[in-house]
C-alpha cells in the first residue's frame, strides 16, 4: 500500500502573511498525523519565506510517526539537520525567485558536492533522498552518489495538457520507478499531485511514498485538516 506523506508547509504559508501565530503548521501535523498521515514533510527554506527553524525544532520533538526535511544541500542546512535530526531529508534544487520547487536536482552535475553531503547525513543516522526528474541517468547518479531513496518530481505529469502528454509523462514515471528499485533505491514521489489526478500514479507498482501538500492545505481550508487527509488516504488505499 502507498504511504502517505502530508506536507504542510502552505499551513505556515497562511501564518506568514499575517506575521502571527496562526494557523500553526504543528497543530496541522498533529491533525494529519490522526487522520493517516504516514509522515510529515517541511521545506525549510533559505529564505524562511514559510516554515520557520522553530517550528521544525518542535515538530521533530512532537511527530509521532516520521519527520522528512526537504531543505537545499547548504552548509546551513546540512548544520540544521544534524541538530534536528529528522528521520529523513530530502535534498532539493531552490531558487529565491521560485514561488515553488520548479524541478528536481542535477544530480550529475552536483556529483562531487552531493556525495560528500549525503555521505555526511548519513553519518548523522538519516535516511537521505535526492528529489529528481524520472530520468534514468539522474536515477543512476542519485545511486553512485550513495542517496538510499530519490522523489520522482510528478509535476509536469500533473501540468500536462492533453491526454497524450499526460499518458507519456506517466509512462516516464513508471519506467523511473522500476529502474530505481533495480537500483535498491526506495522510490517515493511528489509534486502537484491533488485529489483528481493520484490514482494513475498511486498505481504504479513500486512507490513507496506520495507527499503531498498543497492540495490537501487547500481542501483542508474548506473542510478541515483531518477530512482531507483521511479524503486522500482513501484515494490512496483505492476506496
Amino acid at each position: 500500500m502507498v504511504k502517505l506523506g502530508v506536507n504542510v508547509d502552505h499551513v505556515a504559508t497562511v501564518r506568514q502573511a499575517r506575521g502571527g501565530h496562526e494557523p500553526d503548521p504543528v497543530t496541522a501535523a498533529a491533525l494529519a498525523e490522526l487522520a493517516g498521515a504516514d509522515s510529515i514533510t517541511v521545506h525549510l527554506r533559505e529564505d524562511r519565506r514559510h516554515i520557520q527553524d522553530r517550528d521544525v525544532e518542535l515538530l521533530s520533538q512532537t511527530v509521532k510517526t516520521r519527520l522528512n526535511l526537504e531543505m537545499a544541500a547548504t552548509e546551513e542546512m546540512i548544520g540544521i539537520a544534524l541538530k534536528i535530526l529528522p528521520y529523513s531529508v530530502t535534498l532539493v534544487p531552490e531558487k529565491r525567485q521560485e514561488l515553488t520547487t520548479e524541478g528536481g536536482l542535477d544530480v550529475i552535475q552536483l556529483r562531487a558536492s552531493l556525495k560528500d553531503q549525503v555521505a555526511t547525513l548519513r553519518q548523522g543516522g538519516m535516511l537521505v533522498s535526492l528529489f529528481i526528474h524520472p530520468d534514468l541517468e539522474q536515477l543512476k547518479a542519485a545511486h553512485r552518489v550513495g542517496a538510499q531513496a530519490v522523489e520522482l518530481h510528478t509535476g509536469t505529469y500533473c501540468e500536462a495538457t492533453d491526454e497524450t502528454e499526460r499518458r507519456a509523462e506517466l509512462a516516464k514515471l513508471e519506467s523511473a520507478v522500476r529502474a530505481g528499485k533495480k537500483l535498491g533505491l526506495q522510490v517515493n514521489a511528489g509534486h502537484g499531485l491533488n485529489y483528481r489526478n493520484v490514482r494513475e500514479v498511486v498505481a504504479l507498482e513500486g512507490i513507496e511514498e506520495l507527499n503531498i501538500g498543497h492540495s490537501i492545505v487547500a481542501r483542508a481550508v474548506l473542510v478541515g485538516m483531518e477530512r482531507a487527509v483521511r479524503e486522500m488516504v482513501a484515494l490512496l488505499q483505492g476506496r
